[in-house]
């Protein structure tokens, strides 16, 4: 037991992952969007606290960093889903970025490295086995733009940034994981029209790489579901994997 944020944390995965480690004994801090709807997501939970932030803004991803206090585990959960095929819409972040890239993965990007130094056991990024290679010359997708194609671009961007934190630094671990496959929640039923798993199955791998001891150590990996598993192979590329870092690094502002 310990103490974790969860972002995207007042509805689907977020909040069951939030309400299983609340009722387990851990200190769990939602985030989400909006105040109010954050704060009573928290009390009905039994959460130790709650924050609000827009993670579509760095700025504001920014100032969740500065409220954030030491903590066992941060799981990147929040995200946005691919839209529907009937209108697909390329959108911009508040600071001019691919809107998918922006909240799946530059925000938590961010954040985790503002954290780094408080963030004592481990790292969580919440990805998809819906994976895309990252074109570095097109990275916001202003070419030929596709929602699916930004959404998993952006989930793939999570893992290469999951591999190559666990290069850089021993401690917190680095794992990323597909909870399961279109679960049953409101960003799948948008997407896709139909669920093929439920929330429950999400909700145990991911408490899994949150909270067993048996990973105690174990960094660097991507898992589906319970069983480690491999990613695309882009994410093999030690070149690919640090020119996102310099890349990513240099559109939120921080130094490689």
């Amino acid at each position: 037991m310990g103490t974790v944020l969860i972002t995207g944390s007042t509805a689907g995965l977020g909040r069951r992952v939030a309400a299983d480690l609340a009722a387990s004994g851990w200190d769990v801090f939602i985030h989400g969007r909006d105040p109010a709807r954050t704060q009573a997501v928290a009390r009905e939970t039994g959460a130790a606290g709650w924050h609000a932030a827009d993670l579509s803004s760095l700025q504001e991803v920014r100032r969740l960093a500065e409220e954030v206090g030491p903590l066992d585990v941060l799981v990147n959960n929040a995200g946005v889903g691919a839209g529907t095929r009937r209108a697909p819409r390329r959108e911009l972040s508040a600071d001019g970025h691919e809107l998918r890239l922006a909240v799946n993965f530059l925000a938590g990007f961010l954040l985790t490295r503002l954290l780094l130094e408080r963030i004592a056991g481990r790292v969580v990024n919440v990805a998809s086995i819906g994976q895309a290679p990252l074109d570095f010359d097109d990275l916001m997708l202003a070419r030929g733009y596709d929602g699916f194609r930004a959404y998993a671009q952006s989930k793939l961007a999570q893992i290469l940034f999951t591999f190559e934190l666990a290069e850089r630094v021993r401690r917190p671990a680095a794992l990323a994981l597909h909870p399961a496959t279109l679960m049953d929640t409101r960003m799948v039923r948008e997407s896709f029209g139909a669920a093929r798993s439920t929330v429950r199955e999400g909700a145990d791998a991911t408490v899994r790489l949150i909270a067993d001891p048996a990973l105690d150590g174990v960094t660097g990996r991507y898992f589906d579901g319970l069983r480690e598993a491999s990613a695309d192979p882009q994410a093999y590329d030690p070149a690919a994997r640090r020119r996102l870092w310099d890349v990513s690094s240099a559109l939120v502002g921080l130094a490689p």
